[in-house]
Order: C-alpha cells, then sequence, then structure tokens
C-alpha cells in the first residue's frame, strides 16, 4: 500500500537497470560522447553517482599510464583505502542538459622507443573533467604526468622517472628506471589502483600499475590499468612488462 517513488527521468548513453535488494537502479553508459539530459527530478533529491575515466597514454620504452579515473562513489575513489570520494553531484532541469565527452586513448607514435609516448585524451561529465594518462618514457627520459603518470623510459645508461599523477587524486605515478645496465626495460604505466612498478636491472619491462574496480553499472568491472613497459632486450627474446589488471 506504500506509493512508489521515483528517480529522476532522464535521457542519453545506453541506459541499463539494475537491482539491489528493493532498489532499482538505473544507469546511463556513454562509451561516446553525447549528452546526459534531465528532465524531472523524481524523490530521491537532485544526486547522482558518476564515474569519469579518461582515454589512456600511448607507450614507447616506458608503459602508458591509464587514464585518470573520478568518481563520487563510496568506496570507489582511487588512490587505496580510505581515501575520500569525490563532493556530491547535483543535476538540475534549469538548465538540464550535461554535457558528456569521453576520452579516446593515445595513438602510438610514429617510429620507435625513440619518440616519446603521446598523452590520452580527457573525459568530461558536466563540470567533472578526468584527465588523460600519461604517455610512457622514450629512452632515458622522464614519462609525461597525467591522470595516471607513464612509466619511464629505459635501455640506455641514465635514470629516468616516471610521469606524476595529477590533482585531484585519479591515479598513481609510473615506475621509474635507474641506470643499472643497458639492457634495462621501462618502467610500467601507473594505475587507478596503484603505482607502476619501477625497473632498475636487466629485462623485462616493469608490469603496470593495477586498475580499480566499480560496480556503478550493476556489475563489477575494474578499469584503468597501466600499460606495461618496454624490454631493454634489442632482440625481442623477453617480454615487456604485462598491463595492470
Amino acid at each position: 500500500g506504500a506509493a512508489v517513488q521515483n528517480g529522476l527521468t532522464a535521457s542519453g548513453g545506453v541506459i541499463s537497470d539494475y537491482t539491489d535488494g528493493p532498489t532499482v537502479y538505473r544507469a546511463h553508459i556513454f562509451t561516446s560522447s553525447g549528452t546526459f539530459d534531465v528532465s524531472a527530478i523524481g524523490d530521491y533529491g537532485t544526486n547522482v553517482e558518476y564515474l569519469v575515466i579518461a582515454g589512456g597514454g600511448s607507450g614507447s620504452q616506458g608503459g602508458g599510464g591509464a587514464g585518470g579515473y573520478r568518481t563520487n562513489v563510496s568506496g570507489d575513489a582511487p588512490g587505496g583505502p580510505g581515501t575520500s570520494a569525490e563532493a556530491d553531484f547535483p543535476v538540475s532541469t534549469s538548465p538540464g542538459s550535461y554535457t558528456v565527452t569521453v576520452g579516446a586513448g593515445a595513438a602510438r607514435h610514429p617510429g620507435n622507443n625513440e619518440n616519446q609516448g603521446v598523452d590520452g585524451n580527457d573525459s568530461v561529465f558536466g563540470s567533472i573533467t578526468s584527465t588523460g594518462g600519461g604517455g610512457g618514457g622514450k629512452l632515458d627520459t622522464t614519462a609525461n604526468p597525467g591522470g595516471s603518470g607513464g612509466g619511464a623510459g629505459g635501455g640506455g645508461g641514465a635514470a629516468s622517472s616516471g610521469g606524476s599523477a595529477v590533482s585531484p587524486t585519479q591515479g598513481y605515478a609510473g615506475g621509474d628506471s635507474g641506470p643499472t645496465n643497458a639492457l634495462r626495460g621501462g618502467g610500467g604505466g601507473g594505475g587507478a589502483g596503484g603505482a607502476g612498478t619501477s625497473k632498475s636491472g636487466p629485462n623485462p619491462g616493469g608490469p603496470g600499475g593495477n586498475g580499480k574496480s566499480s560496480s556503478i553499472t550493476g556489475t563489477s568491472v575494474t578499469y584503468a590499468g597501466g600499460g606495461g613497459g618496454g624490454a631493454g632486450d634489442p632482440s625481442g627474446s623477453v617480454p615487456g612488462g604485462s598491463g595492470g589488471p
């Protein structure tokens, strides 16, 4: 006999309904750019949950960093246990349109590991911008910063640093590469759940940092793992590092 309560009315993206106990949730999933249009608020208030993931950086000798991972879902924030989720995101019907931009992953830089990796593209939901992942470092070169930083370039005789993660927290830094010898692998790219692995010894490249799981669509999925660093052995007989799970 209780009155049925209704959520807000909106359109945009691929709409997916799922249940958690007696409650029905509706997810709007954007895999390409578009608009989230709100036409009515409903009975549950104006706040919506979001997960905004940017495009990953491309690798060079170092692995590419994962695209930034931003969310206001409690318990899903990047940055390790106890990290606070971001602030509530209220929506309105005046205006009721919120731009959604889905950033693409970076294209491979033409050439070889003598060229720096390319940064990924930003993703945007309204006022929330998730920063593209940092490109991996070329030989003996510091990687680019990003939502998660790229891994440092290895292979020569000079130490180099992984790219830093930008603020606010969206992921982790990439791994460093030390000057132990001329056949060391590149550092792994940072991920939303952990830093890329540094490399100071010989092959292979460092694994990428772990991704971060979220159930915002109704199913637990791990997103934004970092790319593995390239191997230092030019013969190709040693593999590069694995990407972050």
